[in-house]
């Protein structure tokens, strides 16, 4: 009986001696850690941005590098950004010319090519287009002189490197952003009017004036302009992701794909919320 209550006593002792909180699962670990990185991320990222902000709003000014900046952005994408736009003015008269006439609906083709390219594909393919380029070539540039402590050295010669380096590529961004757009708009439009012609003769001239009937400043300036905040995620990402990187020639190549991966995710979120702002706020 002794024997009994002593295993019994035992037992209760080694339930009691248990800890209260038993061991996460490996995959629940896993999971809390992935969150915790996304939100110390976003957190990292909301600090740079708010040095980037605090040093672009004080003098001096960096006037010379953001100019260099503005041809690097613009100048060099302008071939590219055309290129993409013509493409895709070729494809959307295919496309369109083939589905009108199925349904009768040949007369409406000018102003279906006009506000498919303005209004839907000129402005996101745009941003894919400078996110894949821009994205890669500031996240690489600036990585490499974070690894190889170039941005250490000229924090020591008293430039402050948010405004040198991140502020004035954010700011070309932004700038060139709805520029390139209007240039792939155009390049759309024309390669779609021409392929247009080849399978049936339609004017220039008749071409502008249908597509562009009835419309208003309502309907083009808003999907244009949403760009510049697409190159403000754009060059924030690019310019955080290269000023954090560690890791040598790795990291490199690490900060490059994912300026360009993040880049491109974020445009293509925030064009779901600037096409409703603008549905609700432009009717």
């Amino acid at each position: 009986m002794s024997d009994r209550v002593f295993i019994a006593a035992k037992g209760v002792k080694s339930f009691l001696d248990e800890p209260a909180n038993k061991p996460v699962t490996p995959f629940a670990d896993a999971v809390f850690m992935q969150v915790n990185e996304i939100f110390e991320w976003f957190g990292s990222l909301g600090l740079f941005s708010w040095r980037v902000i605090r040093a672009a709003v004080t003098p001096p000014y960096e006037w010379r590098e953001l100019i260099r900046q503005l041809d690097e952005v613009g100048s060099m994408s302008l071939p590219l950004v055309a290129l993409a736009g013509a493409a895709i003015g070729v494809v959307i008269s295919m496309e369109a010319r083939y589905s009108l006439s199925r349904f009768g609906a040949k007369s409406m083709f000018p102003a279906t090519l006009v506000y498919s390219v303005v209004q839907i594909m000129g402005p996101i393919m745009t941003g894919l287009i400078v996110s894949g380029r821009v994205g890669a070539g500031i996240g690489a540039e600036l990585a490499s002189m974070k690894v190889s402590e170039q941005i250490d050295a000229i924090e020591a010669s008293a430039v402050n490197p948010y405004r040198l380096l991140a502020a004035t590529r954010i700011l070309a961004c932004i700038l060139m952003l709805p520029l390139l757009t209007l240039a792939a708009d155009a390049s759309g439009l024309l390669t779609g009017w021409f392929a247009q012609t080849l399978v049936e003769p339609l004017s220039f001239h008749q071409f502008i004036e249908s597509g562009f009937h009835g419309a208003t400043f309502n309907a083009f300036l808003p999907p244009t302009f949403k760009t510049a905040v697409y190159g403000l995620i754009i060059g924030t990402i690019a310019c955080f992701q290269g000023m954090r990187t560690s890791g040598g020639a790795e990291g490199v190549g690490r900060a490059a794909t994912n300026s360009v991966v993040l880049a491109s995710l974020f445009v293509i979120l925030a064009d779901v919320v600037l096409v409703k702002f603008i549905l609700v706020a432009f009717p």
